[in-house]
C-alpha cells in the first residue's frame, strides 16, 4: 500500500523532508519559484562581463547560455551528488556569483584587447583549484572571516556594482552620442516603478517575481519607441553544443589569479553560511563533511566552468530564502530547477530572449538587484557587534579602502600593474583590509579568537 504524502514541514516515517519526492503537480511549481528567484541573478554576470569586454550580441548570447548551463550542472551535482564525495545533498542552488563581477571587470580593464576573457578564465580556473585544495580545511579558516569581514565584503559588492546599472539606465554605451538621453532615463525609471508596485501590491508568487515582471513590462514598453533589439533572437541557433574555449585559451596572470582567489575565499564563506542556514531550515544537521562536499562542488564548477564560458560559482542566498519562505524542503525540487537551467543553457535561443531586454530596463532593475546585495551586507554588519569601537574602526577603514576605486578611479594609476588589479577592485581592496584589521584587532595578542563567526561554532559542535 502506498504511503500517504508527507506534508511540507513534517517528516514522515523513513523519509526526511529533504529527501521527499513530491508529486509533479507540486514539484514543478515549486521548482519554477526557484527559477524565478534566481534567473535574473544567473544571467547578470555574463550580461555585465560580456558588455564590459565588448562582445557582440551573438557572443553575449553564448555567454548567457554557458552561465545557465554551468548553473544547471552545478545545482544538479549539489542536490543529488555522489554520497560521501561531492554535493551537500540539500536544496542548494549554485550559479555564477555577482561577487566576482567587480574583480573580473578590473582584470578586463588591465588586460589587452583580445586577452580579456582568456585572462579572466585562467584566473577563474586557478580559483577553482584553490577552492578544491582549501575546501577540506576551510572550517579552520572561517575564524578569519567572521560576519564583521563578510558583511563589509557583501556591502562593497553592492556599492561597487552600482555604477553599472546607472550606466545602463543612461543607455549603456558611454561613447554613444545619445548616452544619458531622457528616453533612456524615463524607461529605467518606469521599470523601477513597476518593480516597486509589484513588490508593494503583489502577493505570493507575483511578489517573488517582481524583478522579472519589471524586466518583462519594461521591455514591452520599450518596443514602441524602437529601444528593443530583436537581432539576437533572429540570429541565435535554436540548439547548440557548447564549444570548449570558444572565447580563447586561458591565460594565467598572477595578479588576476590573486584577485580571484581572494574572491573565492569570500564565496566559500558565503556557501558555508548558506549550508549552515539550510541545515537549520531543513532540520538536517550540517556538519564539516557536508560543508566539504558542498565546497568541493563549488570548486569543480568553478574549475570546469571556464571551459565553456562560466565564471566563479557559489551559493545563491535568495534560494535559501525561498526554502525558508515556502517550507518546501525537498532537494529534488531544486534538482528539477537545475535541470531547467540546463535545458535553457542547451538552447541558446532561450538565452537570447534575455538579450532582448534593453539596457535602460536592465538599469532600472539593476538598481534594485545590486542595492539588495548591499542591504544584505548591512544586515550582516548589524549583527556583527558594532558597539565595539575597534569593530567600528575596522568597518570604517575597510569600507573606505573599498570605495577608493569607485570615488577616484585613477587613484592607483601609478602603482604596478599587479597592484592595480588587486586594489583597483573595491571588493578585493576592502576584503584585504578587513581581513588584515580583523587579524590585528581580534587575533593578535590577548584578544585572539574572540570574534569567531557563528559558523565556526556550528562546525566545532558537529
Amino acid at each position: 500500500m502506498a504511503q500517504p504524502a508527507i506534508p511540507d514541514g513534517t517528516s514522515g516515517p523513513g523519509c526526511h523532508p529533504v529527501d521527499e519526492k513530491l508529486h509533479p503537480s507540486r514539484l514543478v511549481p515549486a521548482a519554477l519559484q526557484h527559477i524565478a528567484a534566481m534567473y535574473a541573478g544567473v544571467v547578470t554576470p555574463p550580461l555585465i562581463i560580456g558588455q564590459a569586454v565588448g562582445l557582440d550580441t551573438a557572443a553575449r548570447t553564448r555567454l548567457i547560455a554557458a552561465g545557465l548551463l554551468i548553473a544547471g550542472l552545478a545545482t544538479i551535482l549539489q542536490t543529488l551528488g555522489v554520497k560521501g564525495f561531492v554535493g551537500n545533498r540539500l536544496p542548494f542552488v549554485n550559479a555564477a556569483s555577482s561577487a566576482g563581477i567587480a574583480p573580473i571587470l578590473a582584470i578586463a580593464e588591465n588586460s589587452a584587447t583580445g586577452h580579456q576573457l582568456p585572462a579572466i578564465y585562467g584566473a577563474v580556473m586557478v580559483a577553482g583549484v584553490f577552492c578544491l585544495a582549501v575546501g577540506p580545511f576551510f572550517g579552520r579558516l572561517l575564524r578569519f572571516f567572521p560576519p564583521l569581514v563578510t558583511g563589509v565584503v557583501i556591502t562593497l559588492i553592492g556599492v561597487t556594482l552600482m555604477p553599472v546599472p546607472v550606466a545602463w539606465a543612461q543607455g549603456g554605451d558611454k561613447e554613444a552620442a545619445d548616452f544619458g538621453d531622457m528616453r533612456y532615463l524615463a524607461l529605467a525609471a518606469f521599470t523601477l516603478v513597476v518593480i516597486l508596485l509589484f513588490q508593494r501590491f503583489g502577493s505570493g508568487f507575483l511578489k517573488q517575481v517582481a524583478l522579472l515582471m519589471g524586466l518583462f513590462i519594461g521591455t514591452l514598453a520599450a518596443i514602441p519607441f524602437g529601444l528593443a533589439d530583436f537581432a539576437a533572437l533572429r540570429s541565435a541557433p535554436v540548439a547548440a553544443v557548447p564549444e570548449p574555449f570558444a572565447f580563447g585559451a586561458p591565460e594565467f596572470q598572477p595578479a588576476a589569479i590573486l584577485s580571484l582567489c581572494i574572491v573565492m575565499l569570500v564565496l566559500m564563506t558565503e556557501s558555508s553560511a548558506g549550508m549552515l542556514a539550510l541545515g537549520e531550515i531543513c532540520e538536517r544537521r550540517t556538519d564539516g563533511r557536508t560543508i566539504t562536499r558542498g565546497l568541493r562542488t563549488d570548486g569543480l564548477a568553478t574549475l570546469i566552468g571556464p571551459v565553456f564560458g562560466g565564471f566563479p560559482t557559489s551559493a545563491f542566498a535568495q534560494n535559501v530564502g525561498v526554502v525558508s519562505l515556502t517550507r518546501v524542503r525537498s532537494r529534488y525540487v531544486v534538482a528539477v530547477a537545475g535541470g531547467t537551467l540546463l535545458v535553457l543553457g542547451a538552447f541558446p535561443v532561450l538565452g537570447a530572449v534575455v538579450s532582448l531586454v534593453p539596457m535602460p530596463v536592465l538599469g532600472g532593475a539593476g538598481i534594485v538587484l545590486f542595492g539588495s546585495i548591499a542591504v544584505s551586507g548591512i544586515r550582516t554588519l548589524s549583527e556583527a557587534g558594532l558597539d565595539d569601537s575597534s569593530n567600528i574602526i575596522l568597518v570604517a577603514v575597510s569600507l573606505g579602502a573599498g570605495i577608493i576605486p569607485l570615488a577616484a578611479p585613477a587613484f592607483y594609476a601609478d602603482f604596478p600593474a599587479w597592484a592595480q588589479t588587486v586594489l583597483g577592485s573595491g571588493i578585493s581592496a576592502g576584503a584585504l583590509t578587513a581581513v588584515t584589521l580583523n587579524l590585528f584587532f581580534h587575533h593578535l595578542g590577548t584578544r585572539g579568537g574572540t570574534q569567531h563567526a557563528e559558523a565556526v561554532a556550528a562546525l566545532k559542535s558537529s
